[in-house]
């Protein structure tokens, strides 16, 4: 099984072609950090940067990897005055995360007073795709580029219950219906026509399906195939577990304003649980246990790549 793995590692790695690939692990530059307050979330940003450098480290070595450059950095943000590059993960603080990058680049005044849909929508900010190769290279090769990842299974479970338990005039028609369609048996007419009330278990026959109706989407997409961490080397790594803390300190870090502080509010639903580990458990309840292992190997390099315990 191990093996088995290990080349479904190296056939996914081995499938990249002119790539930005650093030669070592960069220094933070902690020049700006004063005090001991930061001590213990400066050690575990170390522990996990050092640790994603090894595994990547170990599984680059075989072969030469390829990818196009413009591809691989097309879900990066960019703000140029703190030169920070932003690998947005949907489901994992990537709302707020917007929010802050259009406060320090001057588009707006307070985090907590920017909509959803300017976050979304608004197209205030740029992508480091959107510049010319040159531009591209200098900004990878100067500015600090960070990641926030989350559990791959809790991404996952939060992104279903935010497109599909709630009223949603995208997610519903385009992917709601081609799922009830497909993986519904004697479905409805109400459901066919709506795509509404797609169960979790239905959707799991789709993440899963090697011929799904409708094609993959950036909320369950793997990490790996979002940011591409193998082949861009992160300087800061945070985790949506330790969301805030990981967040302020890199505020920090950049350089930021003194009074700006990483946003604590629900984006939506503000209502609802959040997304935890006894939630998880019970939609995982619904699956057999074929499900949930192939689930988990979906997610097997997310799980690996940010040292994330199996379910």
């Amino acid at each position: 099984q191990l093996s088995g793995r290990q080349k479904m590692t190296e056939s996914f790695l081995s499938r990249f072609r002119e790539v930005y690939l650093p030669p070592a692990m960069r220094p933070l530059n902690k020049s700006l950090i004063k005090g001991d307050k930061w001590k213990d979330v400066d050690g575990a940003q170390e522990r996990r940067r050092s640790f994603l450098y090894g595994f990547c480290k170990k599984y680059n070595s075989r072969k030469k990897l390829r990818t196009h450059l413009v591809h691989v950095v097309s879900r990066i943000y960019v703000e140029d005055r703190h030169k920070i590059l932003y690998c947005e993960v949907p489901k994992a603080g990537c709302s707020n995360w917007k929010r802050v990058l259009m406060v320090l680049n001057g588009l707006a005044v307070s985090a907590r007073n920017i909509s959803h849909d300017d976050v979304h929508y608004g197209k205030h900010l740029k992508k480091l795709d959107s510049y010319d190769l040159k531009g591209i290279y200098t900004r990878l090769n100067t500015y600090t580029k960070t990641v926030f990842v989350r559990d791959p299974m809790e991404r996952l479970v939060s992104a279903f219950r935010d497109k599909f338990e709630h009223p949603n005039s995208y997610y519903h028609p385009v992917f709601g219906k081609a799922i009830i369609k497909k993986y519904r048996q004697n479905a409805n007419e109400e459901a066919l026509k709506t795509g509404s009330g797609v169960k979790f278990k239905e959707f799991i026959q789709y993440l899963l399906d090697s011929h799904r109706p409708v094609g993959m989407d950036i909320h369950w997409e793997q990490v790996s195939k979002l940011c591409y961490p193998c082949l861009i080397n992160y300087d800061f790594i945070g985790k949506f577990e330790t969301l805030e803390e990981d967040a302020n300190y890199f505020l920090q870090l950049v350089g930021a304003p003194a009074e700006l502080r990483f946003p604590s509010f629900k984006d939506r639903h503000s209502s609802d649980e959040r997304t935890n580990a006894e939630v998880v458990r019970q939609y995982l309840k619904e699956l057999s246990k074929q499900e949930r292992q192939l689930t988990y190997d979906f997610y097997y390099l997310d799980y690996l790549m940010f040292n994330y315990t199996s379910p």
